[in-house]
């Protein structure tokens, strides 16, 4: 199931304004912390464009929150909404939010699904951050660096995600699979000192 759109566009528009506010940024500051343009930038808090989940990564990163923090609005861990909010890019990645972060634990936890032939390019994310891939359904298609590596159903694979990497499906079928992102002390995110 999937979050109602205009909801949750509104709700990551509200929360990227708010984390640039937060910091006293410009759009000009905030585009050089997070690699996304001002004219991108300035888009999403408007509400004019639906980032990529890559984006939405940089924007993640470089402001030093978690991913689902952009999603979440406030909703406990024991007390999980029945229908958690899913976002869907252009590129053909899906991503829900299983866990939302937590900062006594560390981490969070997506469920992931990236359509048949799509590929999913990532920037690195902060350092600390370590993402844990068990796939479900179909065959991905790793790199790390410049390294590439196949996972397969039931298979899993842990690396440290302040590297670039992408993940990709040649398969016909869409790729499902969970993506549990621990958040080590040195990530140092803005909502640990909350």
């Amino acid at each position: 199931m999937t979050a109602e759109p205009h909801t949750l566009a509104a709700h990551i528009a509200a929360t990227v304004k708010q984390l640039r506010r937060e910091r006293g940024w410009s759009l000009t500051r905030t585009a050089e912390a997070t690699g996304v343009s001002k004219a991108m930038l300035g888009q999403i808090e408007r509400g004019e464009s639906s980032p990529t989940i890559a984006t939405l990564w940089r924007m993640a990163s470089g402001f030093r929150v978690s991913f689902s923090s952009l999603f979440d609005a406030g909703v406990e861990v024991e007390a999980r909404p029945p229908h958690p909010p899913t976002w869907q890019d252009s590129a053909g990645m899906q991503a829900q939010v299983l866990f939302a972060y937590d900062p006594l634990l560390g981490f969070e936890m997506l469920a992931i699904e990236l359509a048949p032939n799509c590929a999913s390019e990532s920037a690195p994310h902060a350092p600390g951050v370590v993402e844990h891939i068990v796939v479900i359904e179909g065959t991905m298609a790793l790199r790390i660096d410049d390294a590439w590596q196949t996972v397969t159903a039931g298979q899993g694979v842990r690396f440290a995600a302040d590297r670039p990497h992408v993940m990709r499906n040649d398969g016909d079928t869409p790729l499902r699979f969970h993506d549990v992102i621990h958040y080590l002390p040195c990530a140092a995110l803005a909502e640990a000192d909350k």
